[in-house]
């Protein structure tokens, strides 16, 4: 992007959201006197939720007249009820009060604490839901039992009662079945038949073998969570059964509170063997299986299956163990003749989408790709032939969202206007004018959209910096029809005794050093600077790939205001290898992880070095996860620009963790020694000389406790001195608020103890 522009769009951005924040404030005011209150950590992680109303998991009806969510109750955040929204009626109902169904503590079974654990989801009551492709009905799990509710009749009946989780829940296409896994295997329901008794549709999932289950790096790495799909006759169902025996076994110990739980966990460390996987259908009416020959190679991944439209078929997605090669594969259901559709190649990695979607009219798909070194869609036949480029320039689309055949438009989210906000566009089917495509969203900030089946109307979830999230409903053209949730920052908003001490961030770019490419960041300083005070500043860094701290959207009264309002400067930058740039953007961290991103990283530091306001000898850093692993990094590589910092549940060594993350970015560990030595932090722990507080959870099954074990041990030989806090039975998250609470009173004590502000 142009310095110039790209200087006036943080300047616009910057403007509008303050005159925001002044409307909102105004609001408040005017409205009601709201008394002002210090924000605390206790309130942040207490209900009702600053942000306002929760509610989640949003679906259309099939016929396009009402909305299905969950909402968390008032009184218990986390805590889920099913809800519906009627679009004539403009009336909000709630469908079914969880506590109506069990209101107890749920026991979770292993599998289900790790499925939501790498779904990133947390709470009780009703998690998860699916409606009938007829809507007269909705299905859903509590406390791993399955009830199907009907809504003429308003009433839920129970499915299953057992001992066993049943997940993974799905109705058939044409509503006859309700599918679901249970014991490794495949069952389902046919829930139009008196007594709705289950069906086991395999039998041979046991031990290590699993059927429609999603492996654990399926799950973490690749965005899929299912492992089996209904062919959209109901006649076939296809899955993949995965067989764990040759995966390494990772013997952790789960520490709680009150027992301690030894752990064979098939972990596939990188470098290691992964789950062998076959492709699988069965017939609905006689159970016959079949398999679908996937080559001689069997060091692969299956990302993506998707059935072809006229069920004679399927699709797969067939990956490279390096990851440099992805394949689009068609398969025909009888004849199990398989073709190559699309191959597509990278010197680096190949980044995995959900973009494919098949044509309804035509014997054509869309599909996406960052071929030109920025994501974007492009149709195809079923021959493999490019038709038309529908997407183009040096901007990203996030996801496709729809196609109107009919109208022949193709609807995306994306950033063509700036990196730091997500739009609705559309752009022709016909690609005659992939460089010109049209924005729909109207507002500032992040629109995240969910067409109608008929693609007349969607869904927006809102937000921006200074505007809380909003959900509405719009015509295709834009329009907004209505409100489900405005949240409006009015006197009774939760946030409103709070909303006068929060801080509005100055939005920016810098040059990176070696001046290759424009740097973002976000600055929040506390209101009313005094002159000649210097002011502490803490770098609230992620810094790995898949994601992004520098966007217009709303994150309220958190951690970060808390922060602000304590007399710290938060500063956050998107260093290289961090995603929504484009490949040149993310390629850099190829093959040596640690190195371009803590450089820029440092590029902000010393920014940061050059404003009148800030202390250049209280500067810290903190992260968890990647972010963990980089406020590692800083201390040890730079500690003459970060002289504290929190790390929390971090990477130490690659070689500790899975194979489909790692390989991707540093390559196979025989390969790339070099690399992987380089890349851990333990090289650099001689040149720690400043403060350091590390924190993990003790049930961590995705970053490993090791990391910070083998740490630990390294900093006491090395008789390094650091401060330590572990949390019995949280897994990598960190989840819930007792711990919520507790962890982030002890990174400010840490902070505090210091940086401590002067008042």
């Amino acid at each position: 992007m142009n310095k110039a522009v790209s200087g006036i769009l943080m300047l616009m951005l910057s403007t509008t959201s303050n005159a925001e924040q002044s409307q909102t404030q105004e609001q408040v005011s005017t409205a009601t006197k709201v008394e002002s209150q210090p924000l605390t950590i206790e309130r942040i992680y207490s209900a009702p939720s600053l942000s306002g109303e929760k509610s989640k998991n949003l679906q259309y009806f099939p016929d396009g007249t009402k909305v299905s969510y969950l909402k968390a109750k008032q009184e218990d955040q986390n805590r889920y009820d099913l809800w519906q929204y009627n679009i004539a009626d403009n009336e909000h109902t709630l469908l079914v009060d969880s506590n109506s169904i069990f209101s107890g503590k749920e026991e979770l079974s292993d599998e289900e604490k790790a499925r939501r654990e790498r779904q990133r989801v947390y709470g009780s009551g009703i998690m998860e839901y699916v409606i009938s492709p007829n809507g007269d009905s909705i299905v859903f799990p509590i406390n791993g039992d399955l009830y199907l509710y009907n809504l003429e009749q308003q009433n839920a009946i129970q499915l299953t009662q057992d001992e066993d989780w049943e997940t993974d829940i799905k109705f058939s296409p044409k509503g006859k079945y309700v599918s679901y896994i249970k014991q490794q295997n495949i069952y389902l329901i046919d829930v139009s038949s008196p007594n709705k008794k289950q069906i086991a549709l395999t039998k041979d999932g046991k031990g290590t073998v699993k059927n429609g289950m999603a492996e654990f790096v399926a799950q973490e790495e690749m965005d899929r969570m299912s492992g089996y799909w209904w062919s959209p006759n109901e006649k076939h169902l296809a899955y993949i059964q995965v067989d764990e025996a040759g995966v390494d076994i990772a013997i952790r110990n789960e520490i709680y509170a009150e027992e301690v739980k030894l752990f064979e966990q098939r972990y596939p460390a990188t470098g290691t063997n992964n789950v062998t996987v076959k492709l699988k259908s069965v017939q609905i009416s006689n159970r016959k299986v079949k398999n679908f020959p996937l080559g001689d190679e069997q060091d692969i991944y299956l990302p993506r299956v998707k059935w072809l439209p006229d069920s004679k078929g399927l699709s797969y997605q067939w990956q490279s163990r390096d990851q440099q090669t992805l394949k689009l594969r068609f398969h025909q259901l009888k004849s199990r003749v398989g073709t190559t559709v699309i191959t597509e190649t990278s010197d680096h990695w190949i980044n995995l989408n959900q973009d494919l979607q098949f044509l309804k009219e035509s014997r054509q798909f869309i599909w996406a790709s960052e071929q030109d070194g920025f994501k974007h869609l492009y149709l195809y036949n079923y021959e493999g032939e490019q038709i038309a480029q529908l997407t183009k320039g040096k901007w990203v689309v996030d996801e496709l969202v729809a196609v109107d055949e009919n109208q022949g438009w193709v609807y995306f989210t994306g950033r063509a206007d700036t990196p730091l906000e997500k739009h609705l566009y559309k752009v022709t089917l016909d690609g005659k004018s992939p460089e010109h495509v049209t924005r729909i969203s109207k507002r500032s900030g992040f629109h995240k959209i969910r067409f109608a089946k008929d693609q007349q109307t969607y869904l927006d979830n809102y937000s921006s910096i200074s505007t809380a999230p909003q959900l509405s409903l719009h015509k295709a053209d834009g329009e907004r029809m209505t409100y489900l949730l405005e949240n409006a920052l009015d006197a009774n908003h939760p946030v409103a005794p709070y909303l006068d001490a929060l801080v509005t961030p100055k939005f920016g770019t810098l040059k990176s050093d070696d001046g290759e490419v424009d740097l973002y960041y976000k600055l929040y300083t506390p209101k009313n600077l005094k002159p000649g005070k210097k002011y502490p500043v803490i770098v609230h860094v992620y810094g790995g790939p898949h994601a992004q701290r520098v966007t217009n959207q709303w994150s309220g009264a958190d951690m970060i205001q808390y922060m602000v309002s304590q007399g710290y400067i938060v500063y956050q930058l998107d260093n290289r290898g961090s995603n929504y740039r484009g490949t040149a953007f993310e390629f850099p961290i190829y093959k040596k992880l640690g190195d371009v991103e803590l450089s820029d990283q440092i590029t902000g530091v010393k920014h940061l070095r050059t404003l009148p306001f800030v202390d250049p000898e209280r500067i810290g850093i903190y992260g968890h996860s990647y972010g963990g692993y980089m406020a590692l990094m800083a201390l040890f590589k730079a500690p003459e620009y970060f002289q504290a910092g929190v790390s929390g549940a971090p990477v130490t060594d690659w070689l500790l963790y899975d194979t489909h993350y790692t390989e991707r970015y540093l390559g196979h560990p025989q390969s790339n020694a070099d690399g992987y030595e380089q890349s851990s932090v333990f090289p650099y722990v001689e040149g720690f000389a400043g403060k350091l507080f590390l924190y993990h959870g003790m049930a961590d099954d995705n970053v490993l406790f090791t990391n910070t074990t083998k740490l630990i041990k390294t900093l006491q030989d090395n008789n390094k001195m650091f401060d330590l806090m572990t949390y019995p039975g949280s897994k990598h998250s960190m989840r819930g608020k007792p711990v919520k609470t507790h962890l982030n009173n002890a990174i400010m004590r840490f902070f505090n103890d210091n940086f401590k502000p002067e008042q």
